[in-house]
C-alpha cells in the first residue's frame, strides 16, 4: 500500500523518455504572449499581477538589487504553475522531485552569495560574527553560522518538497477512502468527498503560498548580501 501511494511520485516514462521534461515545458504553454497591439483582459491581468508581484518582492530589497526582480518573478511564476500543474487529474507534479527543487535552490542561493562577496564582500562576511560577540564564543559562532549559511539551500529546496508531498499523499489517502466507502457507507463517502473537495482548494492555496515562499526567501537572502 505505502509503495502505491509513493508510486505517483516516481517520473513517469513513456517509450524510454521522461515526461518530466514535458512537464516542465507546460508553464511557457499556458501563458499567454503579447502579440497585438491593443492589449485583452487576460494581457492585462498577467500585467497587473506581474507588477503586484515584483512590488510584494522587492520592498523589502534594496535598490541595486532590483535588477534580479524579473528573474525572481519569472521563479516564482514557473513555480506556481508546476505545482498547480500537480493537482490536475492525471498529472505528474516535477515540484515534488528533490533533485528539481534543490536545482534551483543551489543556482539561486549561490546567487545571493556570489553578488554579496561581489559588490558588498564587508557586508556579507559580517553577518558571521555579529558585533558585540565575546572573545571566546567568535570561533565555535563563526562555525555555525557557517554551517547554517550551506544549510539554506537544502532546506529551500526539502521546503518545497515535504509540503507538496505531503499535500498529495493525504489527497491520495482521502480519495481511496471515498472510493472505498462508496459501495459500503454512501453518506460517510460523502463526507469524505466534501472534505476532498476542501482540501483540494487548500492544496491550491498551499501550491501558490509555497512558490511565493520560496522565492520570498531568496530575495531575503539577497537583501543580506546587497
Amino acid at each position: 500500500m505505502i509503495l502505491n501511494l509513493f508510486d505517483q511520485f516516481s517520473t513517469p516514462i513513456m517509450l524510454g523518455f521522461p515526461l518530466t521534461l514535458l512537464a516542465l515545458l507546460m508553464p511557457t504553454l499556458l501563458l499567454s504572449p503579447q502579440t497585438t497591439i491593443v492589449t485583452n483582459r487576460l494581457a492585462t491581468i498577467q500585467s497587473w499581477t506581474m507588477k503586484l508581484y515584483i512590488k510584494q518582492l522587492m520592498s523589502p530589497v534594496n535598490p541595486p538589487a532590483h535588477k534580479w526582480s524579473i528573474t525572481l518573478l519569472t521563479l516564482m511564476t514557473f513555480l506556481i504553475l508546476l505545482n498547480l500543474l500537480g493537482l490536475l487529474p492525471y498529472t505528474f507534479t516535477p515540484t515534488t522531485q528533490l533533485a528539481l527543487n534543490m536545482a534551483l535552490a543551489i543556482p539561486f542561493w549561490l546567487m545571493t552569495v556570489l553578488s554579496g562577496l561581489r559588490n558588498a564582500p564587508t557586508n556579507s562576511l559580517g553577518h558571521l560574527l555579529p558585533m558585540g560577540t565575546p572573545t571566546i564564543l567568535i570561533p565555535p559562532l563563526i562555525l555555525i553560522e557557517t554551517i547554517s549559511l550551506f544549510i539554506r539551500p537544502l532546506a529551500l529546496g526539502v521546503r518545497l518538497t515535504a509540503n507538496l508531498t505531503a499535500g498529495h499523499l493525504l489527497m491520495q489517502l482521502i480519495s481511496s477512502a471515498a472510493l472505498i466507502l462508496t459501495s459500503m457507507m454512501p453518506l460517510i463517502a460523502m463526507l469524505t468527498l466534501m472534505t476532498l473537495i476542501m482540501l483540494t482548494l487548500l492544496e491550491m492555496a498551499v501550491a501558490m503560498i509555497q512558490a511565493y515562499v520560496f522565492v520570498l526567501l531568496i530575495t531575503l537572502y539577497l537583501q543580506e548580501n546587497s
